[in-house]
């Protein structure tokens, strides 16, 4: 098996988590080692269910089957050291299987599905054609919390707790139902990164053939975030009313902000932080004014943060603020700090690459688990299930292997194990409506190529 490590940094092939010119530094724990992933990938992996998904449908039991479908599918495994595996490819599970049970990858990346099979690409750069291409590619999201280091003062970096995680349930909320409600969207697959922020799958058909405009395209829509991390005015709302996902997103961010987020981050009890805020205020006689009342330290029974965000509130939307910029200012500072931030180059190109759900994260020995966005405010990422104890709120997956029932054949039943909700929402909420989608789909063309066919030779 070759090792590509010399193309890893081609600028038109990202691999999740490794910029351009630059290797990953895993700074492995402890309890987290090689010995540890092979009993992972032996005994807990979803190898069937992970074929099944990648194939679409085309398992070759149907003659409208593309019999290379998966064969095209491109997988990238970086091994011990900091070793990469790029353009692996795979006709069957059992070879997939084999594969990552012999290399034993501290990470398993998912690419695109190639116009040629990955391996083979080197025979086909002779004829000067663009036969190696990327033709189809789920539409996938990815957010983390450290893009959100500007407006969160509990965590910074990787890090995050119980006051900042919020924020990617607000993410996953807003993103979530302009896909379903705004595209059309079905089959989305929303996973836990194993450590910082969150990963979105859109699976449906018309979503793996959109190109990279129409996915630059989606993308705009959208993202709202302007500016970089020194800009300090980063959303501007225009027009008299909303548009109808805007008007959506705002209901969203406006619960979150003044129920949760005001508190959980004391924004208005740090002169750093309120002044943060007033400086997106574009008329300096409100400024002025905020800006005494909140210096005088008189003390008040409420909380002080809930106190004087009333006051911003009620000076920036009285009768008096005729100019709508300055009205919607209150809801241009709830954006600012609340609203999904989204790794734009990461959806708009079909040849990104993204971590594979169920790998274990190499610093947290946290599983990348799948989860319903439905109840997205019930997820705690200090709950996922580790490979080894991290501590002690996490299950410990290899103490359940003297632990558990076996299953048939002397095979652990993931349904038994801490895995088992995650795996369950994977294989029957995601994954079988998907298949039963994409089987139609085959079936409806394979009937339509027939019919075609058949007027062909009558005529």
């Amino acid at each position: 098996m070759v090792r590509e490590e010399a193309e890893n940094t081609r600028e038109d092939m990202v691999i999740d988590g490794v910029e351009n010119g630059h290797k990953p530094n895993y700074e492995i724990p402890d309890e987290f080692n090689s010995n540890y992933l092979k009993t992972y990938y032996d005994k807990f992996f979803p190898f069937a269910e992970m074929f099944k998904w990648m194939s679409y449908g085309n398992d070759r039991k149907h003659p409208g089957c593309d019999a290379s479908y998966f064969g095209r599918r491109e997988f990238s495994f970086t091994l011990e050291n900091d070793i990469y595996m790029r353009f692996q490819s795979f006709n069957k599970a059992e070879e997939l299987e084999k594969a990552i049970k012999y290399q034993c990858p501290f990470k398993i990346d998912i690419g695109p599905v190639y116009s040629v099979d990955p391996k083979k690409r080197n025979s086909y750069a002779q004829s000067g054609d663009n036969v190696f291409r990327p033709v189809e590619r789920e539409l996938v999201f990815d957010i983390d919390i450290s893009d959100y280091d500007d407006v969160r003062f509990c965590c910074k970096g990787a890090d995050v707790c119980s006051a900042c995680w919020p924020l990617m349930t607000v993410a996953i909320k807003i993103i979530d139902t302009a896909l379903r409600e705004d595209f059309g969207f079905n089959h989305i697959l929303w996973v836990y990164s194993g450590r910082r922020g969150v990963h979105c799958w859109v699976c449906d058909g018309k979503a793996r053939w959109l190109d990279d405009g129409q996915r630059a395209a989606i993308v705009n829509y959208l993202h709202i975030h302007k500016g970089n991390e020194h800009s300090i005015k980063k959303v501007t709302l225009v027009g008299q009313t909303f548009h109808p996902f805007m008007g959506r997103s705002a209901e969203v961010v406006k619960e979150f902000f003044e129920e949760k987020f005001v508190l959980n981050q004391n924004l208005f009890s740090d002169e750093d932080r309120y002044e943060k805020i007033l400086e997106m205020i574009p008329d300096e006689s409100i400024t002025s004014e905020l800006r005494g009342k909140w210096q005088d330290k008189k003390r008040s029974r409420d909380d002080i943060n809930v106190v004087r965000w009333g006051q911003l509130k009620h000076l920036l939307q009285s009768g008096k603020q005729k100019m709508l910029g300055v009205r919607r200012c209150v809801e241009e500072i709830m954006f600012t700090f609340t609203y999904p931030r989204l790794d734009l180059e990461v959806s708009k190109h079909m040849n990104h690459l993204l971590k594979a759900p169920f790998c274990i994260h190499p610093k947290t020995g946290r599983v990348c688990v799948p989860f319903d966005p439905k109840h997205c405010e019930d997820f705690d990422p200090s709950s996922v299930p580790t490979l080894s104890r991290v501590s002690s709120h996490n299950l410990q997956l290899l103490e359940e292997l003297n632990m558990r029932p076996l299953g048939s054949g002397g095979e652990i039943n993931l349904e038994n194990t801490s895995l088992g909700e995650s795996y369950r929402y994977f294989k029957s909420s995601f994954l079988q409506p998907l298949l039963k989608s994409c089987k139609e789909d085959i079936e409806n063309a394979h009937a339509a190529k027939v019919q075609q066919s058949s007027n062909s030779l009558s005529w």
